[in-house]
């Protein structure tokens, strides 16, 4: 297993530091971090800041850093309405609104005035409900104390692998070395140990479930969900934030295949988020889609993730102009171009 474990792709989604202030010594801090993960054969993807403030320009002057991807973390609904353009000008900052105590159709007319003037901060914007603190993936990353998190693309652990029992294996492997690199580390939080897909083949966690189970289709009605998420949430030897699992519409493109099939409205996906997945996430939404209809979804979302208190969050995706029946231009390579349908 060790042979074998080497020769695959070891990939860090975000190695993410959250600070309480503004600290300038923090990207030399996530560059040492940096290294010494990489020296241990791993591939890093992003480096990222989440910052307890609220100021979406005052956090990009401060890290200028092309490289760094940035947060604010949770913000409410009138700060953000009343910052929208600082919000649209910060290229690389993500935020969220926290939905838990409620929902109004005022949060589903910012979504939409987000669809009309800047489209493309959807991707750095989301709905969350019983959030978990110090997780590394924007947008629901949010601050709680000083120090980094790190996020696996733990799919491509899956290469090879003819059963989930083996990339589970090959998944406590790798908890393990990051544990004997960083446990000693006093500002080391954690592993979140959600499973993030990304693109197709290795990457895609459905690439993987049609090769155990012979279809996506068929594992739905199985508890194959539910065993990975028990397997992440109670294995993890340090966990820290959402250690959940994740459907991302557009950016698992095998995914996105089956949205465009009709086979992942909607109702298949807070099903499947009930198996302690993490909610709606990058979910195609045409711009004449009827606010009602988000509006009720939304508190859908809201009262499941209150009546089984688990972190649930909604970040939709639409490029402005794709109406319901027409074909998306993202123009964003983590996002797979798709036939918009109703939600």
């Amino acid at each position: 297993m060790r042979k074998a474990l080497r020769s695959m792709q070891k990939i860090i989604r975000s190695l993410c530091y959250f600070t309480e202030e503004l600290d300038d010594t923090i990207p030399h801090r996530l560059s040492v971090l940096k290294a010494k993960i990489e020296k241990a054969g791993y591939q890093i993807q992003t480096e990222r800041i989440c910052a307890d403030t609220k100021n979406f320009i005052g956090l990009e002057t401060a890290y200028p850093q092309k490289n760094l991807l940035l947060s604010i973390g949770k913000c409410d609904l009138k700060y953000v309405i009343e910052n929208k353009y600082d919000f649209f000008k910060a290229a690389r900052t993500s935020c969220h609104i926290d939905i838990t105590s409620g929902i109004e159709m005022t949060h589903v007319e910012f979504l939409f005035d987000i669809i009309k003037e800047a489209p493309e901060k959807l991707f750095q914007f989301a709905f969350v409900a019983n959030n978990a603190s110090s997780s590394p993936y924007f947008p629901s990353a949010k601050f709680a104390k000083n120090g980094f998190a790190l996020g696996m693309q733990s799919t491509d652990l899956g290469a090879g692998c003819k059963s989930l029992q083996d990339w589970f294996a090959n998944m406590q492997q790798v908890w393990a070395e990051l544990i004997a690199l960083f446990g000693d580390t006093p500002d080391f939080l954690g592993i979140d140990s959600s499973v993030a897909p990304l693109f197709s083949g290795d990457s895609s966690l459905v690439s993987h479930i049609n090769r155990f189970y012979g279809s996506f289709e068929e594992a739905i009605l199985s508890d194959t969900f539910l065993k990975i998420t028990h397997f992440i949430k109670t294995k993890n030897p340090k966990p820290v934030g959402l250690c959940g699992l994740m459907f991302p519409c557009l950016e698992d493109f095998e995914l996105a295949k089956l949205y465009e099939q009709g086979s992942f409205g909607i109702e298949r996906n807070l099903f499947l988020s009930m198996h302690s997945g993490l909610g709606i996430d990058t979910y195609p939404i045409a711009v004449d889609e009827p606010p009602e209809r988000v509006l009720s979804i939304l508190k859908l979302l809201r009262g499941l993730s209150n009546k089984y208190q688990k972190p649930l969050s909604a970040r939709f995706i639409s490029d402005g102009k794709a109406k319901l029946g027409e074909q998306t231009n993202f123009g964003n390579q983590f996002l797979k171009d798709v036939i918009v349908g109703r939600l």
